[in-house]
């Protein structure tokens, strides 16, 4: 299957799923969704690694899944100022996710102007945070994109609303094989659906469906062991 363009329009690009470790993650996917997970790597950016598999369908266009830990040994003088992406270092969320196990957290939206919806958000009063350059080694060179962090490390909209991601030359997705799994669905609730609304369709992300509720992203996966329903908790309100 090819990989994206870089120039193609927006779209869900992966789902999050945090681990307390990454060799639990792994135990977590092969129990859940009845797969291991494929290679990933290490991001020295943020002091994080992750492994990784495709879950595209026609609907959802080269998505993929990351499951993602802090990494133990990484060389904190690598690290960025700042957090780390997708609220890892909150109190709440990380006691939730030792307590609970690996569990569904996030999910990134590829834009092909990173710079451009950064600013569509501020328009609308949210800001989405500083638009980072990242990168990785991989087997077949390096993966580079630009992705937005802000310095306090929150998700916002308990999640909801995605982390805006555009890559360079070279898309995860254009390695990985098939998995057995694939994605179906994407819904968001929350309380304040319609500024949620509100900003997906400024950013032209019109996958996800968006109604009110309590917070919670909801993902419905075929997998071999049938259809899985994964939900995300709250545990910042």
């Amino acid at each position: 299957m090819n990989a994206p363009s870089p120039a193609a329009g927006p779209a869900l690009d992966h789902l999050v799923v945090m681990a307390a470790s990454l060799p639990e993650g792994v135990a977590w996917c092969e129990a859940t969704l009845g797969v291991t997970p494929g290679p990933g790597g290490e991001h020295p950016l943020m002091g994080t690694h992750n492994r990784l598999l495709r879950i595209a369908t026609p609907d959802f266009p080269n998505a993929y899944f990351e499951i993602i830990a802090i990494n133990p040994v990484a060389k904190k003088d690598q690290r960025t100022m700042g957090k780390r992406w997708f609220d890892m270092e909150n109190p709440g969320l990380s006691a939730q996710v030792a307590r609970e196990g690996p569990q569904l957290i996030h999910w990134v939206a590829r834009v092909p102007d990173v710079q451009a919806a950064v600013a569509d958000l501020a328009a609308l009063g949210i800001d989405r945070g500083d638009v980072l350059q990242a990168s990785r080694a991989t087997p077949g060179g390096q993966l580079q994109w630009q992705i937005t962090v802000r310095p306090d490390g929150q998700r916002l909209f308990d999640g909801c609303l995605p982390t805006l991601i555009q890559w360079g030359d070279v898309h995860p997705a254009a390695s990985m094989p098939d998995s057995g799994v694939t994605l179906r669905s994407l819904d968001l609730r929350h309380p304040d659906a319609t500024a949620l609304r509100g900003a997906c369709d400024r950013l032209g992300l019109v996958q996800a469906t968006v109604k009110p509720g309590p917070a919670r992203l909801s993902a419905r996966l075929q997998t071999p062991k049938g259809l899985i329903e994964l939900h995300s908790g709250n545990p910042l309100s």
